[in-house]
């Protein structure tokens, strides 16, 4: 038996005025997700716990049977091992924006008008020339996917305790790092944060890209903000709890990170994106061929966040509908009769708030063996009447490893 976990990122929402007191899910024409609902069993999980605003770093960790309120240790790590970069013992790494901020250094859009990957390339590549003061620190700096990127700062006397750059919120200015605790390691860090934004900012203003892109009427990329402090997760394999050989297919560099610090593969698709112009259909079909080698494939799409985070209501739509689309391939081609399919969000993001909300999000499972209820579509209400009732994130793992016959007896 195999396992496939489609986790749509933020799909999950509020009513909305826009479509009728819908959520984007009710609205949407989303035939192979109300199959799976009707064929399988179906619930709400709250990722962390109800009423919890989850991060998607935290709420991908308890999807995968974490308990994020005790292993998470900040976001930085998981940005940087899934971009590929190395992470050692002790390194404190950071997650990154490409922001514009005005001579005041008042924040005008944290993400830069989502700046192009070449434009971020050629300027990630100018600030990776920048010395550091503190001589027995080294930092490396990439972008990744548009306006984000990752910092990693290597030293033996550093601290993640230190607070983020990042306002939060376009309109206000950037906020000076300060150390968290009282300790040499936590100011030392935040020293060399603030050095490293002041010379990176000085670097960005003078940059012939930026240049060219406000004479393009484009907003410069002339800030890097700094967020998430985090060091490696204390966390055992996926291997190792159940015994299963895993793959994840993503593209986002946090989510693959939290994948590779949980021992799975991290799976390639060359024309996925990470935007809502991904390649739906290709990620599909790795999913269908990962299945074949693994035991268990977590298949990650982020277009419904970024069109929730934008606002765009009518976009998450659509977005998730090609979604459905793209499971319908999967529900045709896999072997369902050794297969146990689950979809889910990993968080709601309001298209209202354009922020991740406490709110809890449908889940569906169907499978060969699975227990059906009377639940005939997917969506936030209708799962909520479903068999599974109402659970946290953390137990989501260990019901689809039962299925698998991965879980072991407890008690005599």
């Amino acid at each position: 038996m195999k396992a496939l976990l489609v986790i749509a990122d933020g799909m999950a929402d509020r009513p909305l005025k826009e479509l009728g007191w819908k959520t984007p899910l009710e609205a949407a024409d989303k035939p192979s997700m109300d199959h799976l609902a009707t064929v399988g069993v179906c619930g709400i999980i709250d990722p962390i716990a109800p009423g919890i605003p989850p991060g998607s770093d935290t709420a991908t960790l308890a999807l995968l049977g974490y308990d994020a309120l005790k292993v998470y240790s900040g976001r930085g790590a998981f940005e940087a091992l899934g971009w590929g970069l190395e992470v050692a013992e002790g390194d404190v790494c950071f997650r990154c924006n490409f922001a514009t901020v005005d001579k005041s250094l008042t924040v005008l859009d944290r993400r830069a008008g989502r700046i192009a990957d070449a434009d971020a390339s050629k300027l990630a590549e100018s600030l990776r020339r920048v010395e550091l003061s503190t001589k027995d620190v080294e930092f490396f700096f990439t972008n990744t996917v548009q306006h984000r990127a990752t910092l990693v700062l290597r030293g033996s006397k550093l601290s993640p305790a230190v607070s983020d750059s990042d306002p939060e919120t376009d309109g206000m200015k950037v906020r000076k790092i300060r150390p968290l605790d009282n300790s040499l390691e936590a100011r030392l860090t935040a020293e060399i944060l603030n050095e490293l934004a002041r010379k990176f900012h000085e670097v960005l203003e003078a940059h012939p890209v930026n240049k060219e892109r406000v004479a393009r009427g484009q907003p410069p990329a002339n800030f890097i903000l700094f967020r998430g402090a985090g060091t490696l997760p204390k966390i055992k394999p996926l291997s190792e709890l159940y015994g299963v050989k895993a793959a994840c297919i993503a593209v986002t560099s946090l989510i693959r990170g939290v994948c590779k610090a949980a021992g799975m593969q991290l799976l390639n698709v060359e024309s996925a994106t990470g935007t809502v112009q991904t390649d739906y259909m290709a990620k599909a079909k790795a999913a269908v061929q990962a299945l074949e080698t693994n035991d268990f494939v977590m298949l990650h799409v982020k277009a419904p966040d970024v069109a929730s985070h934008d606002g765009n209501a009518k976009q998450k739509v659509e977005v998730i509908e090609k979604v459905d689309k793209m499971l319908a391939y999967i529900l045709n081609k896999a072997d369902l009769g050794e297969t146990y399919v689950a979809l889910t969000a990993d968080h709601t993001t309001s298209c209202a708030t354009k922020n991740h909300e406490g709110d809890p999000v449908p889940l569906a499972i169907m499978g060969p063996y699975v227990r059906g209820d009377d639940v005939n579509e997917f969506s936030e209400r209708a799962c909520a009447k479903g068999g599974l009732g109402r659970l946290r994130g953390k137990h989501l793992m260990p019901i689809l490893m039962n299925f698998l016959g991965k879980v072991k007896k407890f008690g005599a």
